[in-house]
């Protein structure tokens, strides 16, 4: 019976368009999970084709099929042992000499391949032609125009999955061979490859060849573990002296000038380009945008505007949201008569989760803006602009790719150090991440700027915050490659995209699954932690305190000296004291004030002390545990009930505001980033650096922050 599911794995460089295209095949059909054993984000779609139910994998985009990166060891090991039924390399078609390098390589491995030449509505308004026909001989793979923007050529590769699929078309002979004494070694470690049945029949021979001629350590591994090893050996060793002797030079740089030869000669062999090349736009607005006078300022600027934008259009659907979650939970307490039961669910789960849920527009306005400038192909930029700042510090503009990453989450930023070769620019650049501030700290910025500044002033101070981060970031770098990593850093080039106008519908999804997250974290981590730190704020409780305010209250019911709305306000201000008197003697409450000689030469008390404990397993958990704690007693039904609550408190003003943000941007991001950071670091002692460099400078910006704002503010 024929099989009716294709598996299709997609393929490509970053920003060739992959995701795009991607999208545009299998639109909503589509979901998110990881990668096995990784935290790499792994994109399952399915499009149902002429009888067939396509399944398409997008796995990371990379350059190459090497393994330095976490992208690279995915992708390879995917297509190598996920054997998908068809390889589908999407190619910039306006950058070919970059996009084929990666084709080459997938050659090597005998993927059955087909080229998605993409934005090919771009390449056709340069004016630039492409003989397909001469170009797939040389390839030996069939090559299919395509465009995401405009739908060019979906239609035609969805048709050739599944002819490549039921063999109605045939993958062509490639032409790309290496010089003849390349070619000479890779056939001798063939034939001794190929007397080996099991490990010629698991892997590719020619694959095995060239990775062991380029000194691939993994395929080295697997060799080392079959018999033919000792005879392979000595061809490579023959083949590293006759090379060194003749051409001073070793198989691994000769391969990959040759590649790059062959691409070349391959490119000027089918491709024309218009004779009088014109400055495109992409060439004009980076006149400007990548100036060396006009670039950094305008990156600045548009951080700025980002987050002023964030504050100002999130403003009125946080306050719809706060206003439902006020309804819910007065519903909530009308319906559930048992105080305890009353109480967990009101001032536990709504309170802790509701306080998280009600920041959500302005998660999702960040997203869109951040997917915005990475699809328009200006992030791009921003490292590029940001190289002679990161120079100066000892680092380069490649480490900035995490940096920025890291304004989204502090795991993948984490795990993006990987593609940084020397050691000393990796350690380094995962100790300055930190500072980087994560959507998680957003929730806890906008809570407490909008309270003490206002939405006239509160996208300045979020912006301030953001900047105090990189520049913590910076001069801690600055610090690392002075002290401890002394030397040069490697060099950076970057490739810098042509500008685009991302898809609107692509930009929603990319919100939505990053916001789908942060819902799926409120809903599991945070409703867990809410219902541990109720728990803990709520027990034990003092009979003593009990029997105190029972007395009270009965005394001023029995009392003649009050009428009734005196007495049910002084019924409710007894209410409070009685619960804050319970929550100090709570375990919380213990803990806290055990924290508090610690914390309050920044301005804190303990309740402010146990929150930011509570941050160190998420930092959502950190308003969230606020909620809880000032949520206690009754609360006047009309009231935003925490802001309200922040207001009311004397000891807090815009300086300990100041400071709490301070704090909260420095110090340890979250638990799963701490280890993933051991994992990258790979050594204790980095991990111990890491936790205690980031305590303690948070401990001290904060309580200059707050000792000097303190003289300005109040």
């Amino acid at each position: 019976m024929e099989r009716k599911e294709i598996s299709v794995a997609l393929v490509g460089n970053p920003n060739s368009g992959k995701t795009s295209l991607f999208n545009k095949l299998v639109g909503g059909n589509q979901r998110v999970g990881n990668f096995s054993g990784v935290t790499v984000e792994k994109y399952e779609g399915t499009v149902s084709h002429n009888g067939y139910e396509i399944k398409i994998i997008d796995l990371p985009g990379t350059y190459s099929l090497t393994t330095y990166s976490p992208e690279e060891v995915i992708t390879r090991q995917y297509i190598l042992t996920g054997k998908p039924d068809v390889v589908v390399n999407v190619v910039d078609s306006t950058n070919l000499e970059r996009n084929l390098y990666l084709t080459t390589q997938l050659i090597d491995v005998q993927a059955n391949l087909l080229v998605a030449l993409n934005m090919y509505d771009e390449l056709e308004k340069q004016e630039t032609i492409i003989d397909l026909e001469q170009l797939e001989k040389l390839l030996g793979t069939h090559l299919i125009p395509t465009s995401a923007v405009t739908g060019l050529g979906i239609n035609d590769l969805l048709n050739h999955i599944v002819d490549l699929f039921t063999d109605k078309i045939s993958i062509k002979k490639n032409k790309l061979t290496f010089s003849a004494l390349m070619e000479e070694y890779i056939e001798k470690i063939i034939s001794v490859i190929s007397k080996d049945e099991e490990l010629s029949q698991k892997y590719y021979p020619r694959w095995l060849a060239i990775k062991l001629l380029v000194n691939d350590k993994d395929v080295y591994k697997i060799v080392k573990e079959y018999p033919v090893w000792i005879k392979v050996n000595n061809i490579l060793a023959a083949a590293i002296k006759e090379i060194d002797q003749k051409f001073d030079s070793d198989p691994e740089l000769m391969l990959k000038e040759e590649r790059h030869a062959l691409i070349r000669g391959a490119i000027k062999e089918t491709v024309k380009y218009p004779q009088k090349k014109k400055m495109n736009t992409s060439e004009v607005i980076d006149s400007i945008l990548i100036n060396r006078i006009t670039g950094l300022p305008l990156f600045i600027f548009f951080m700025w505007g980002i987050f002023q934008l964030t504050f100002t259009l999130g403003e009125a659907p946080m306050n719809w949201i706060d206003t439902f979650f006020s309804w819910f939970g007065s519903a909530a307490s009308m319906v559930i008569k048992e105080p305890t039961a009353r109480s967990i669910v009101v001032d536990g789960i709504i309170a802790g989760v509701g306080g998280v849920l009600v920041f959500l527009p302005n998660i999702m306005i960040l997203f869109f803006s951040l997917s915005f400038l990475e699809g328009t192909g200006y992030m791009a930029r921003a490292a590029f602009v940001i190289d002679k700042v990161m120079h100066k510090v000892g680092l380069h503009g490649k480490s900035f790719i995490p940096m920025i990453t890291g304004f989204g989450c502090s795991v993948p930023a984490f795990m993006a150090t990987r593609t940084l070769r020397n050691k000393s620019d990796r350690i380094t650049t995962l100790l300055i991440i930190p500072f980087m501030s994560c959507s998680a700290k957003f929730p806890v910025y906008i809570l407490i700027a909008g309270t003490f500044f206002g939405a006239s002033q509160a996208g300045n101070a979020l912006f301030g915050i953001y900047m105090l981060g990189i520049l913590i970031a910076l001069i801690t770098a600055r610090l690392l490659k002075t002290a401890v990593f002394k030397g040069e850093s490697e060099p950076f080039v970057m490739e810098l995209p042509p500008y685009r106008m991302p898809s609107f519908k692509v930009l929603i999804m990319q919100m939505w699954q990053k916001a789908s997250l942060y819902l799926r974290k409120a809903g599991t981590i945070i409703l867990t932690a809410s219902i541990l730190i109720w728990v803990a704020s709520n027990y034990p409780k003092s009979e003593e305190i009990t029997v105190e305010y029972s007395q009270i209250k009965q005394d001023v019911t029995n009392s003649s000296k009050y009428d009734e709305n005196e007495k049910k306000e002084i019924f409710q201000k007894l209410n409070f004291q009685e619960g804050t008197k319970q929550l100090e003697y709570s375990f919380a409450g213990r803990l806290g004030k055990l924290l508090e000689p610690v914390v309050a030469p920044l301005g804190f008390d303990w309740k402010l002390g146990i929150a930011l404990i509570s941050g160190i397993a998420a930092k959502e958990i950190v308003v969230s545990t606020m909620g809880t704690l000032y949520s206690l007693g009754d609360v006047d039904e009309n009231s935003h009930e925490l802001r309200e609550r922040l207001l009311a408190n004397p000891d807090y003003n815009q300086a300990v505001a100041l400071s709490l943000m301070v704090f909260v941007l420095l110090y340890i991001p979250c638990a799963a980033a701490t280890i993933v950071f051991h994992k990258e670091a790979g050594e204790w002692k980095w991990t111990a650096f890491y936790a205690s460099y980031t305590m303690t400078v948070a401990w001290i910006m904060s309580y200059l922050t707050y000792n000097i704002s303190k003289y300005f503010l109040l």
